[in-house]
């Protein structure tokens, strides 16, 4: 036999517990307590389990209602067996009379009513699958309560840090939602703001000195020399009132401080919760480039036109991404970072990311990117990687970059201006009709791939057949000749 004294007891069932008066109070089970010490409420049960051997301990993990016939239990050994239940940490023990045991012996009453273990009796008409399932149904119920419980404290802390002094404002929703104190402490230790319900004078000396565990101050007399790096989080217990310490993101030394008469299921999510929203509520300000970006935002608001607004991004250079995919409402967000970008928009079917770093492809998501920009031409940018994107679509690659042509190759021995004239002269009979100069434009780009260029351009193929020949008739050109082909396609390069 192992002696517990040894080994770790092993924890309780990831379950939410149930109180052992909700069990009793259920009348279709029609369980009575008759031993035990009196019920103040704090007694739980994690789990059901039922045995008939001689000694159960091997076989519990604790906070079980230990369900029983009595099969191998003497009077003589009823002592031993209730004290070898509350060594294993059973929360109660249920007798089932009959058929072996018409009552409930004595002799396990007077042990139950020694060793302070809880004792029910289970009458005849109920059988322990019953009892088991009753336990069940009451976790499903207290598990529900917690889930609603955590989602309104979440929706009430996410409109507390959406006011105009949202610190204090999350802080004394987690005093509500707990019914205890909340504080944020400074690096120093001292009280910034304070909230809630006040502890007792011993209970929040306690918790000023868990805070410092979390964010030990350097020099403080009644914290140990730092050998090891800093928990996230303590707990601790003073007074009879509950005590928790967690240290805030954003590596300004804030440490949030709770204190709570009791502890209610969903406690440590609520309070996770308002950890997260008040790391980002009290991180560092924005530095030189995010307010660069803010203030170009400001500019365009207030009427200055993109070219004036753009320097204020910084030097750049930028690229565009114009991306289809994502299939959860932070998709676009999650995009934005994995390309090192906070600079994103979406309209619900297409979301477009602005970044200064190189653009690899993302899984789940088809990209269209631009070539790398200066500020001023990130419009002429954002044009190429929409054209990019289609083309991604339409040959079902993960990424397609755009290339710049000009300036290298045979069109960098072309005068620029006279390139662009000829472009015009040459396109001038599709001037005004952007979507035949689009189509013509995807067309060629796809090597007169009907059923591609539908998909780059959301269209029916017989759309796109129907617009190629309104360009050959305007153009008044044969769209099947490779030298014709290759004429337009640098003539809309350069246009």
């Amino acid at each position: 036999m192992p002696d517990p004294a040894a080994s770790p007891s092993p924890p309780t069932p990831p379950t939410p517990p149930i109180p052992l008066a909700a069990l009793l109070a259920d009348r279709n089970l029609g369980l009575r307590r008759i031993a035990g010490p009196p019920d103040d409420g704090s007694r739980v049960v994690h789990w059901v389990h039922t045995s008939e051997m001689a000694d159960p301990y091997p076989y519990l993990l604790g906070g079980e209602l230990l369900l029983t016939a009595g099969v191998q239990l003497t009077a003589a050994y009823a002592d031993d067996y209730a004290a070898r239940v509350v060594e294993a940490g059973a929360a109660a023990l249920g007798f089932g009379v009959t058929p072996v045991y018409d009552t409930v012996p004595r002799a396990l009453v007077e042990a139950c009513d020694r060793h302070g273990l809880p004792l029910l009796e289970v009458p005849p008409r109920t059988p322990f699958t019953a009892v088991a399932r009753g336990v069940w149904r009451l976790m499903a119920e207290a598990r529900h309560r917690e889930l609603r419980r955590v989602t309104q404290a979440q929706q009430g802390l996410a409109a507390a840090a959406a006011r105009q002094d949202p610190v204090p404002a999350v802080l004394h929703q987690l005093a509500a939602r707990l019914g205890g104190r909340a504080v944020l402490f400074a690096p120093d230790g001292t009280e910034l703001h304070t909230t809630g319900r006040a502890p007792s004078p011993a209970a929040r000396t306690a918790l000023a000195r868990l805070a410092r565990v979390v964010n030990p101050a350097p020099g403080a007399p009644d914290i140990p020399p730092k050998t090891a790096p800093a928990p996230s989080s303590a707990t601790d217990t003073a007074d009879g009132t509950r005590l928790a310490a967690y240290a805030l993101g954003g590596g300004q030394g804030l440490v949030l401080g709770v204190a709570a008469e009791g502890r209610e299921a969903g406690d440590h999510t609520i309070t996770g919760v308002a950890v997260v929203l008040l790391s980002l509520l009290t991180a560092p300000h924005q530095g030189a480039a995010e307010a660069g970006r803010s203030a170009a935002l400001v500019r365009l608001l207030l009427g200055a036109s993109p070219a004036e607004a753009a320097p204020l991004l910084g030097p750049g250079p930028w690229t565009v991404v114009h991306a289809r995919g994502g299939d959860t409402p932070f998709a676009a967000g999650a995009l934005g970072m994995a390309l090192g970008s906070a600079l994103v928009e979406t309209d619900g079917a297409a979301v477009r990311v602005l970044t200064d770093r190189e653009v690899c492809a993302q899984p789940g998501w088809t990209l269209g990117v631009s070539g790398p920009v200066g500020p001023a031409d990130l419009a002429a940018a954002d044009t190429r990687a929409e054209r990019a994107l289609r083309r991604a679509e339409a040959t079902r690659a993960a990424l397609v970059q755009h290339r710049e042509a000009a300036g290298t190759g045979f069109t960098g021995l072309l005068d620029p201006e006279e390139a662009a004239s000829h472009a015009r002269a040459r396109l001038a009979p599709l001037a005004g009709s952007p979507d035949l100069v689009e189509t013509l434009r995807a067309w060629l780009s796809l090597h007169g791939g009907w059923d591609r260029t539908a998909v780059a351009l959301t269209v029916h193929r017989n759309t796109v057949r129907q617009r190629i020949a309104r360009c050959a008739a305007l153009l008044d050109t044969d769209l099947d000749d490779a030298d014709v082909r290759m004429e337009l396609w640098f003539a809309l390069r350069w246009m």
